[in-house]
Formats: structure tokens, sequence, C-alpha cells
């Protein structure tokens, strides 16, 4: 899935900043490496976070984008343990039925509609 199909995908479902929250979680853990994800859906959220990053959060704000910014740029990689403690924070702020809900709806909703296909041709 292209940049621009999740950019469509956003305009077409409403998130909340609650929502918000929870793909910036996600885009630490993908950060500090933790993350268990497929390759193809790592990118997708990355390009998730990318479409949401300039919304409100509901709890997270701009200091957490600007690490996330400086952890994607070259050289980032030496944050990676200050990345892991902020991950971990962000997960012990949302609950896991927060979490859980975002995912599975983000799912229901088709963001990751006909990636299986598109992993398996690859």
């Amino acid at each position: 899935m292209s940049m621009d199909a999740v950019a469509v995908w956003v305009a077409a479902h409403p998130l909340t900043p609650s929502d918000v929250d929870c793909a910036t979680t996600v885009m630490l853990k993908i950060l500090d490496g933790k993350c268990k994800m497929s390759e193809t859906d790592k990118v997708v959220m990355a390009a998730l976070y990318d479409a949401v990053k300039h919304r409100p959060g509901q709890r997270f704000g701009d200091d957490l984008h600007a690490l996330i910014a400086q952890a994607r740029a070259p050289g980032g990689e030496a944050l990676r343990d200050f990345i892991y403690e902020k991950r971990v924070l962000a997960e012990t702020t949302l609950s896991r039925p927060v979490m859980k809900a975002f995912k599975a709806m983000i799912r229901a909703e088709g963001l990751f509609a006909g990636l299986e296909e598109e992993d398996a041709d690859a």
C-alpha cells in the first residue's frame, strides 16, 4: 500500500485523538526494534503515522513527534534505548484495550486490505 493509499484511507476514516496516540505508540515500537509486525505492515503503519502526526493526540504531542523525527533521521539508531523507554511509557499510558481496539478497527476498516496478496506476490 502506497503512502497515497494510506492518506486516502485516513481521509475516509475519521480518527480520534486517541487513535493518533495509538499510531504514535506503534511508531515508537517500530523504531525501538520490538515490533513483531511484518515488514509490509510496518511500512503501512509508518505511513499511517505520517498521515496523522500533524493531528492532535489525546495524551501525546509535539515532544514525541520531534523524538520520532530525530530517531528516523540518519544516525537515529543511537536513540533506540531512549525510544524504548518512551514506548514503554506510552504503552503504559494507553490501556491494552485501547490499543487492541485501535488495531482491530484499522484491520476491520481495511487499512491492510489486499496486503496478504501483495506479500504473496513478492
